[in-house]
C-alpha cells in the first residue's frame, strides 16, 4: 500500500508533535498505511487565536503540496483545522481535520458532548465551527483549563486541571468529552476515568478515520 497518512501538527513545538506521534502509536498495524507525523516549521508555538489560524494556512498549503507524493491522506492536528477545506483543493488525497473528526466520534458514544478548550479565548472560535457543523445542540458545553499550548506538557500543572473540568462537563451533561487540542492526547486515559464518560482524543479519531479512508478507497 503506497504512502502514508501524514499528520501535520500546524504549531512549531516539537513536544506536542512527539504526543501526536505516541498518540497515533495503537493505530500502527501489520496492513494499514505507516503514520507519519510532522512538524510545520513556520507556525507559531501554539495556535491560540483567529489571527494563529489564518496564519498557518499558507505554509500549512505548501508542506501539504510538498508531500503530496508520498502521502495516502492528510491530517490536520490542530484542533481549530486550520486550512481544512484549502488543503481539500490543494490535494486529491483525503484531508481531515481533527475538530471535525473528533466531535463525529463523539456523536457515535453519546447523545451531547462537551469539548475541554485550551483558553476561554478558543470557545468562540470553536463555537462557530460547531455552529457551521449543525451540531450546536448536541453540545452541552466547552470549557476550559486555562493554559496556553505549551504549558500543556507540564505534567504537575495539567493533569488536575483537566480532569477537573472533565469531571464538569459530565456534570454539564456531557456524555462524551472530545479534547479540544492536540497537546492534551497524554491526559485522555485520566479525564476518562474522573469524569466516567468516553473522552476522545481527536488525532486518534481523525487518522483512524483516514486509514479506514485509505483501506476502502474513499
Amino acid at each position: 500500500m503506497a504512502g502514508a497518512i501524514v499528520v501535520i501538527n500546524p504549531n512549531s513545538t516539537a513536544a506536542v508533535t512527539r504526543g501526536i506521534d505516541r498518540a497515533c502509536e495503537p493505530l500502527r498495524m501489520p496492513g494499514a498505511p505507516p503514520i507519519e507525523c510532522v512538524t510545520l516549521a513556520e507556525g507559531p508555538p501554539g495556535i491560540q487565536t483567529q489571527r494563529d489560524v489564518d496564519g498557518v494556512v499558507a505554509p500549512l498549503l505548501r508542506l501539504v503540496t510538498e508531500l503530496d507524493a508520498r502521502a495516502a491522506a492528510f491530517v490536520i492536528a490542530c484542533f481549530s483545522d486550520p486550512g481544512l477545506h484549502s488543503a481539500r483543493e490543494a490535494t486529491r488525497k483525503p484531508v481531515l481535520g481533527i475538530m471535525e473528526c473528533g466531535i463525529l466520534t463523539a456523536l457515535t458514544l453519546g447523545q451531547r458532548f462537551g469539548v475541554i478548550a485550551i483558553l476561554s479565548g478558543s470557545i468562540p472560535r470553536h463555537l462557530r465551527a460547531i455552529s457551521a457543523m449543525g451540531v450546536a445542540g448536541r453540545l452541552a458545553n466547552e470549557r476550559a483549563v486555562g493554559l496556553p499550548v505549551v504549558e500543556l506538557a507540564d505534567e504537575a500543572k495539567t493533569a488536575h486541571r483537566m480532569t477537573e473540568v472533565g469531571k464538569a462537563l459530565a456534570a454539564d451533561g456531557a456524555n462524551a468529552i472530545v479534547m479540544g487540542c492536540a497537546g492534551m492526547a497524554q491526559y485522555r486515559d485520566r479525564v476518562e476515568q474522573a469524569a466516567g464518560v468516553p473522552v476522545v482524543e481527536p488525532t486518534q479519531a481523525a487518522v483512524a478515520m483516514a486509514i479506514g479512508r485509505v483501506r476502502l478507497g474513499w
